[in-house]
Order: C-alpha cells, then structure tokens, then sequence
C-alpha cells in the first residue's frame, strides 16, 4: 500500500498534486532545485528538499528525499531548448541509479506527446513513436531507461498542458501567417492531469505507458481564434493549409480501460 510519495518538480502541476495527495492521507515531500525555495515552501508547512539532477551528478540530498518513498512522482522538465546541448538522459541516469539504490517500488515518470513524430498521424500508445525533435528523442530513450529499470514503473506522456493562466492563446493572439492551421490540437486540462495522477496512485496501476490528452481534437485555427475571442484578445491569423501536411493526432486509449476514467474537464 502506497502511503508517502515524494515529487521532484513542485511548479505548476507537482505543488497542486503534493497538496491534492496530502489532502487525501498520503505523506508527500517534494524536491526543488534551489535552496531558498524550499525554505519558501518548508515555511508554508511543506517537506521540501534540494535535488537538482545535473549532467555531472545529484546535488542537494538525494538520498534524504528519497529514503523510504513508496512513489516516486519524476516530474523534471528535459530543458531543451533548440541547440542547447543539454543531455536530459545523462542527468536521469544518476537520478535512475539512486531510486534504484533506495528500492523505490513504484516510478511515475512524466513524459511528453513530442516522443511521437510531428508527421506519425494518429497515434496511441500501442503506436512506436518516431520522435523528430531532440526533446521527443531524448524522452523516448529516458522513458525506455525508466520502464527497463527493476522497478514498477508508469510512463505518462501528458498533451499541452492548460488550466489556471496557462493558455497557450495568449502568446499566438494578434500573430499573423501562422502555419498549419488544419492541423488537431492535443490538450489537457490540469485537472484531469491531477485526477489521472492521483488514480494512478490510488489504484496502484504500474506497469503501464499511458497517453494523457483530452479525446477532443479541434484543427488549430478553429480551437485558438475561439479562444482569443472568449478571452477578448486579437484572434490569431493562419495561412492557407498545406494539402500535404500529414498531422498528429494523440489518442489516449488506455486512461479509460485501465484507469476506469473519463475526461471530466474540457479544453
């Protein structure tokens, strides 16, 4: 029986997820990569602690973070930017080593929709992804390393993520020539990524590589002008869309069969 989980990454989904969890019974610690924020958040009434996952190694107190976890909750960005040569699979490789060392049972590693190539179509998760970005590579192979691992390990590979202020609209409204217009939008609100975390968890469900993404799927153009407008912002104008562009399309199959939930939260 899970009881105490720990969360590496208490930002804008791992601290609403730490508060949800610890409002249900769990005991949860979570893990920031500077010193003064988790003094900010030991201030708050949270167990927070340092772990920064570097190329060269752990810094801060890994092993003090992670002794006696039931779950572990890795939900530390890749950073990737075009060209910034950073190599995510080096640094989750000495975070693996040390979850591995401590005897962590179960691993949430939280993955993302780029694993899948921008020309794939429609996807699930029984589709082998052909990533086309570095970032999309990086996470496949950090996936397989996680999910190779002794451990019990679910992958989640989370959609655009929207809720509270996050709405990618904000930055597209009043832009003019934006390309691939037609193309289908994968969304999900972080209130279904809380309660498809907290289900995991809850119902014990390792084992498995789950898609999150919202099963509505509106073209680009007609999801964000509708939401400039609702929003009162100057819509975004796209060009003419290419006949020979093949879209992605992201499917989660397996969210309603093995975790018996329905997306409660529209996009």
């Amino acid at each position: 029986m899970i009881q105490h989980v720990a969360i590496s990454g208490l930002g804008w989904l791992g601290l609403p997820l730490a508060r949800r969890l610890m409002d249900t019974g769990y005991r949860v610690r979570g893990s920031v990569t500077q010193p003064d924020k988790a003094a900010s958040f030991q201030q708050k009434g949270y167990r927070a602690f340092v772990l920064h996952a570097m190329e060269s190694g752990l810094a801060g107190s890994p092993s003090e973070f992670l002794e006696g976890i039931d779950c572990y909750v890795v939900m530390i960005p890749p950073g990737l930017r075009k060209h910034s040569g950073v190599n995510y699979v080096a640094k989750m490789k000495h975070l693996l080593t040390e979850v591995v060392r401590q005897e962590i049972p179960h691993v949430i590693f939280i993955s993302s929709t780029s694993v899948y190539g921008s020309d794939q179509g429609t996807v699930t998760e029984k589709t082998t992804p052909q990533p086309d970005s570095e970032a999309g590579k990086q996470l496949l192979e950090t996936e397989q390393l996680w999910f190779q691992a002794p451990l019990k390990t679910t992958i989640v590979r989370f959609g655009g993520l929207i809720g509270g202020s996050r709405q990618p609209v904000r930055y597209l409204a009043g832009r003019t020539g934006l390309s691939n217009g037609n193309a289908p939008v994968n969304l999900i609100h972080r209130k279904d990524c809380l309660n498809i975390l907290a289900s995991i968890i809850q119902q014990e469900a390792f084992g498995h590589i789950l898609n999150a993404v919202h099963p509505d799927h509106p073209s680009k153009e007609a999801y964000y002008v509708s939401k400039a407008k609702e929003l009162g912002l100057t819509p975004p104008q796209y060009s003419e869309p290419s006949s020979t562009w093949m879209n992605k399309q992201v499917d989660s199959v397996l969210i309603p069969s093995e975790l018996h939930y329905t997306f409660q939260h529209p996009i």
